[in-house]
């Protein structure tokens, strides 16, 4: 029997995080979920893997310190005895027309957004065995353009370029990079502040006529974290319902 592989996800507590380390465990991944503050989300993650049958530990980092990342790839390595798989779906949201923009709103989204993912691909790049999977969270609003996401979106375009380029950094070690970039996507993240009329308008815009849910973009994670989806590498899969 092969041993068994091993998933790292950031931002697994809550969200499509949560959704990408429950759905990496049922296909047979040991998990570790990784959290910022949410310590009791992060063990309900863990209690709903290893009721399962599943094998998960939660890890507490904020993603943009390298030495708590840093602490967060040890447990993996000491408690799994090594990753295959890192997810860095760890991110901030913050909206605002780009006139009326904080400052201090734009570095707190630099700080999770690109260097939370700049230090955990780093650290992916230095310890996910050959053979592996790397995935960022982009988001298809890059596409899109909606007023009140310019910060944002400026953080995502940093996260695609970036991801490009570990993946062919890393020639010769068979370790796929990818970003997935998800449409509105009914998570507490995306619903909060929008009214009914809101929402219903854009579920109605992907021809698929809804807005996506987690499940539906931790299956696009799973499907590239495994053997079947290797041969993609250095791409942003749009997980949109078809909506750009």
């Amino acid at each position: 029997m092969s041993a068994q592989r091993v998933a790292v996800v950031t931002g697994g507590s809550r969200g499509i995080g949560r959704a990408i380390a429950t759905t990496l465990a049922a296909r047979g991944f040991a998990v570790v979920v990784g959290y910022q503050g949410a310590a009791s989300a992060a063990a309900e993650v863990v209690d709903a893997v290893t009721s399962a049958g599943g094998r998960a530990i939660a890890a507490q980092a904020d993603v943009a310190d390298e030495n708590a990342v840093a602490a967060m790839f040890d447990a993996a390595e000491k408690e799994f005895g090594g990753i295959d798989v890192v997810v860095n779906s760890a991110g901030r949201l913050s909206l605002s027309p780009i006139a009326d923009l904080d400052l201090d709103d734009l570095d707190a989204l630099h700080r999770t957004n690109i260097r939370g993912t700049f230090v955990t691909a780093r650290e992916a790049a230095r310890r996910v065995r050959d053979g592996g999977t790397i995935i960022t969270m982009s988001t298809s609003i890059v596409g899109l353009q909606l007023p009140t996401y310019g910060a944002y979106v400026a953080s995502k375009g940093a996260v695609e370029a970036m991801t490009l380029v570990l993946a062919r950094e890393l020639r010769g070690r068979q370790i796929t990079v990818n970003a997935v970039a998800p449409g509105p996507t009914a998570t507490e993240l995306f619903l909060d502040g929008k009214d009914e009329t809101t929402v219903e308008r854009m579920a109605k815009q992907p021809p698929l006529e809804r807005l996506g849910t987690p499940e539906d973009i931790a299956e696009v994670v799973a499907f590239l974290a495994s053997p079947a989806g290797h041969w993609i590498n250095g791409q942003v899969v749009r997980a949109n319902g078809g909506i750009v």
